[in-house]
């Protein structure tokens, strides 16, 4: 497995979670950094922030040009949005990344996965195979990058203690149709999880009143007696 750094930043003394953030194709762990202070967080809660840094590959659609990347793409139709081998290595990148947090005495129940687009769909796939309960999983403008795998392999609906998912979308999104955050919101409601669904007038991209929610979303999550 490839060695990968990662940006952190870190809202307040003894984080009392940790955000681990994944990027989209083509960008880096500093996609999402200058986001951390516009969340306006409580001063109360202090979280940790995890950017990683997707591994450098080839990518078809961009005539196999190296560039930092969860997985390859051979087109952008639902059969060729991903491949199989890509998921598996960055899966395998994104549990190292839990554990490492785990290891800083973080527990898995205090630890969001989030990502956009390419990086998002790292993530649902992430949570959806998981044999722990982590804290929530935030999906942007993203997709089921193996939908055939989530019937078949996904972990068990967790009725009783359901896990937080945030997905949003923007609704003239050029590049993951509006279509793809659908299905996977209804994806994650049919497998027992807390969705909270937003649908914003964007492209591929994220928008201020898209930071506010994930802001609240964040709180209500990590401290939902602090004031927001």
């Amino acid at each position: 497995m490839p060695q990968v750094e990662s940006i952190e930043v870190e809202t307040g003394p003894r984080p009392a979670g940790s955000v681990i953030w994944l990027h989209g194709l083509g960008a880096d762990g500093h996609d999402f950094e200058a986001i951390v202070p516009e969340l306006r967080l409580p001063p109360e809660l202090s979280l940790r922030f995890v950017f990683p840094h997707a591994p450098l590959r080839p990518v078809t659609i961009n005539g196999g040009m190296h560039m930092r990347a969860w997985y390859d793409i051979v087109s952008l139709d639902q059969e060729g949005r991903a491949d199989a081998t890509g998921i598996a290595e960055s899966n395998a990148i994104l549990n190292a990344l839990v554990d490492a947090e785990v290891a800083r005495g973080v527990d898995p129940s205090k630890i969001v996965i989030a990502g956009f687009s390419q990086g998002g769909a790292i993530a649902l796939h992430n949570v959806l195979h998981r044999s722990d309960t982590v804290a929530g999983v935030m999906a942007l403008s993203t997709y089921l990058a193996l939908p055939e795998s989530v019937d078949a392999e996904a972990t068990r609906a967790r009725d009783s203690n359901p896990v937080p998912a945030f997905v949003a979308h923007g609704s003239f999104d050029p590049m993951v149709p509006l279509h793809g955050g659908q299905h996977s919101a209804d994806k994650l409601r049919a497998l027992g999880y807390d969705v909270e669904w937003h649908e914003y007038p964007m492209a591929h991209g994220v928008c201020p009143q898209e930071i506010d929610d994930i802001r609240h979303w964040l709180v209500s999550i990590y401290s939902p007696r602090a004031s927001i």
